[in-house]
């Protein structure tokens, strides 16, 4: 079913998670312990990342060659396991780094091929060591031009002219930035780029992070006064260590209330600062569930029990 069908029917606020693969190395189990402990608050889907490989050049045999690393492989993997072993809603991640237009159509028909209807289009950010993103020769340098791509499949439109081609059914969903995207001058001309991508067929928008309701509640006027009226779902990080202060808006170009900020440095232990970022969480929920949002989208990391005790505590409260 597609994510838009999903929001459309709901008789209550939803619930989906962010996953991210392990690391190359690491088993899937990981994965399956964090869904383990958040299934029992029935997400109606979950988001597999999917990250651009990094490039090193080695020397061998006293030449120079370009090799392709990818740390977290296994988007595809991971989605097909959760769909198989827990009955769920899976939708991988497809970037426009690393590939071509026609690599992306392949990526596109495999999709079609093992049952994906769903699909969340991002240009995504620059291989680790690049700082600014470079598309590949005949690739895509825009997250819209990657929508449109996918949304000429579902009119059967392919890249060569095909006498017969059977149209796909894919939903796409797209990513929204309540605090500007961090190469864009300025909030009006992101959302600019947002409204392109919504006319080139997504249907729906995940936030990145947010961490105040009224930055939401204000991103969303000003979008909707833009005419974009697909859902809008907000994107929950909970904050759960004294490291993620830095880390986070440094990773994620976003800012992180003053409040929140002053419970975590004012915690007496690790202990006391996680509860203290659970709290935070659970009452930016409740924030943005008084909005009427669709979805409260998580973004786990690969880890549960932080999001599964914020989870707790609105099934609690009667907000999922």
């Amino acid at each position: 079913m597609h994510i838009t069908e999903y929001l459309q029917n709901r008789k209550k606020t939803l619930v989906s998670l962010e996953i991210t693969p392990p690391e190359k190395g690491h088993s899937i189990q990981s994965i399956y312990q964090a869904v383990d402990l958040l299934k029992p608050y029935d997400p109606s889907f979950i988001n597999v990342t999917y990250h651009q490989q990094s490039i090193v050049y080695e020397e061998v045999d006293e030449v120079i060659k370009k090799i392709p690393r990818r740390k977290k492989p296994g988007t595809v993997g991971i989605c097909a396991a959760l769909a198989n072993k827990y009955q769920i809603e899976t939708v991988p991640h497809l970037i426009c780094g690393g590939f071509n237009k026609y690599e992306t159509e392949d990526a596109l028909i495999d999709f079609h091929y093992l049952g994906f209807t769903n699909l969340f289009a991002l240009r995504g950010d620059p291989p680790p060591g690049f700082g600014e993103f470079e598309p590949e020769k005949d690739g895509h340098r825009y997250a819209s031009e990657l929508v449109e791509q996918a949304s000429n499949l579902n009119k059967g439109k392919y890249l060569e002219e095909l006498d017969v081609a059977d149209p796909t059914n894919f939903c796409v969903g797209v990513a929204g930035y309540p605090e500007k995207h961090y190469e864009a001058p300025n909030l009006d001309e992101d959302i600019k780029h947002l409204k392109e991508k919504i006319a080139a067929g997504a249907g729906y928008i995940i936030t990145q992070m947010v961490f105040s309701a009224e930055i939401f509640k204000n991103y969303v006027d000003r979008v909707r006064a833009e005419g974009i009226d697909v859902p809008i779902i907000p994107g929950i990080k909970v904050i759960t260590s004294l490291r993620q202060l830095t880390a986070i808006p440094r990773d994620f170009h976003v800012n992180l209330p003053q409040g929140l900020v002053e419970r975590i440095l004012g915690a007496k232990d690790p202990g006391a600062a996680r509860q203290a970022g659970v709290d935070f969480a659970t009452g930016l929920c409740a924030g943005l569930y008084e909005q009427k949002v669709p979805c409260l989208h998580f973004y786990t990391m690969g880890r549960g029990q932080a999001v599964a005790e914020v989870l707790s505590n609105l099934k609690q409260k009667g907000i999922i």
